[in-house]
């Protein structure tokens, strides 16, 4: 994405936006959302005149859309109602000289808001805060209102904007990595349910047998992880069987079919199987699993 800035000659404002390769050909696109941007003071001047100094600004194709809050009070209640808030435009000080902190707070830790970016405003030219009270309460900037000029409020809130925008990336592939583990579990949850899983090393070692294939052997796990075949299967498998599993997971890294084996009672067992070779970066196999389902159910 590349990003240019022009100025609006009639009002001397700044807008950003990203170079479009398309030729604008075909049915307009829908829209995107707009940036939401909550400002919050009590003083209506200040509303009037952020809201003008931002109002030709857009970024990444994307218009900005302005929330007001008055007070402290105000500004949870539209955090509640509206999270997907970008950028906070805080005052510090409203109805109490540290209500600005306590909205940043409240946000952070009872909303559980850590995307939205903060930048606290003074109208007290000489307030500053310790490190520590940035840090604590998670606020991502502070500007004394005489000195945020049109250029440096611009710069400051595509700099916040373009930090959501990154922030709420990582956080949808989180959340969809979330889903696959969850996924992945529901999977687990079944396999285990329905079919013997065994799991080797590189070296033929058994690490991990599930639940239902120590039930279907009668043999508990504590006797198989951290040995080989042998401890599930008395004697070597038939030749061809062991060719052919062999090859294929050379040849494919997979093998299906069906093996003939016997309980720890010797009790028959038939089950049709897939093995699979899993490799890592440099192609070398790091472990087997294989999947069994028996044949008489």
């Amino acid at each position: 994405m590349n990003a240019t800035v022009s100025r609006d000659a009639p009002s001397d404002e700044l807008i950003i936006e990203d170079d479009d390769p398309s030729d604008g050909a075909g049915t307009p696109a829908a829209e995107p959302p707009p940036w939401r941007i909550l400002i919050v003071d009590d003083d209506v001047d200040v509303h009037v005149v952020t809201k003008f100094a931002l109002s030709n600004t857009g970024f990444q194709g994307r218009r900005l859309s302005f929330l007001h809050a008055y007070s402290g009070k105000e500004a949870l209640d539209v955090m509640r109602k509206t999270p997907d808030v970008a950028l906070m435009l805080l005052d510090v000080i409203m109805e109490t000289s540290d209500a600005g902190l306590l909205v940043a707070r409240e946000v952070r830790e009872t909303l559980h808001n850590e995307l939205v970016r903060i930048v606290l405003r003074t109208g007290q030219p000489g307030q500053s805060f310790e490190h520590s009270i940035i840090v604590d309460y998670d606020i991502n900037d502070f500007w004394c209102k005489a000195d945020l000029t049109t250029r440096k409020l611009f710069t400051t809130v595509i700099t916040s904007l373009r930090a959501y925008g990154t922030l709420l990336a990582g956080s949808a592939a989180r959340d969809a990595i979330l889903a696959e583990l969850a996924r992945a579990r529901q999977v687990q949850a079944a396999l285990d349910r329905h079919s013997l899983l065994l799991t080797l090393d590189a070296h033929g070692t058994i690490v991990e047998a599930n639940d239902k294939l120590c039930a279907v052997f009668g043999i508990a796990r504590e006797a198989l992880v951290g040995r080989d075949l042998h401890a599930l299967h008395p004697g070597p498998l038939p030749e061809p069987i062991a060719g052919e599993i062999a090859r294929a997971l050379r040849r494919t890294g997979g093998w299906a079919g069906d093996i003939h084996t016997a309980a720890r009672d010797g009790t028959p067992i038939a089950l049709r199987c897939a093995v699979l070779a899993f490799k890592d970066a440099h192609g070398q196999t790091t472990r087997h699993v294989a999947v069994g389902t028996p044949l008489d159910r």
